[in-house]
């Protein structure tokens, strides 16, 4: 597997990732996260735009995407219940998904995300059981609770 920063011409593919991943939280008892809408359509090709959007290919296909940006994000300015590890600068994941065609997709691209900054923070919602054990299994380790832009709650999680 590699990781790419998306391009423009992904973007239909990175939608059809985002659509399925919708259906699959909502069959899997989280269908609040990111609703029938969300990430936006906007919101991905802003990303692309902004170089943040990256890709997995495994054999020529798309199977996974994300955002990565390396800086600090201010909807991890406050955390409640717990602190964060370390106040270093970090780097930020976002709106990962996999179309589950390759095993341990999700998990390259965390660690390729680690690789970059060695100090990474991402956050999840109550319901996502699925994503909390991938980020157990991949090191994470739970610092508390954040509040989105939307005004929900997100558990936040950090690897150094």
């Amino acid at each position: 597997m590699e990781i790419r920063r998306a391009i423009v011409n992904d973007y239909p593919i990175i939608l059809t990732l985002y659509e399925k991943a919708r259906l699959f939280m909502a069959e899997h008892q989280n269908p609040h996260q990111w609703g029938t809408s969300r990430p936006s359509k906007e919101e991905i090709y802003l990303d692309i735009e902004k170089g943040q959007h990256y890709v997995c290919i495994e054999e020529d296909q798309i199977v996974a995407t994300f955002f990565y940006s390396l800086g600090q994000d201010k909807t991890y300015d406050n955390i409640y219940n717990g602190q964060w590890l370390c106040e270093e600068p970090y780097g930020v994941v976002h709106r990962i998904t996999s179309d589950g065609s390759v095993k341990g997709a999700a998990s390259f691209c965390l660690q390729w995300a680690f690789d970059q900054c060695k100090n990474l923070r991402i956050d999840t919602h109550k319901d996502n059981y699925i994503m909390q054990n991938l980020l157990k299994k991949n090191g994470f380790h739970y610092c508390g609770i954040i509040i989105c832009e939307d005004n929900t709650e997100r558990l936040a999680y950090q690897k150094i």
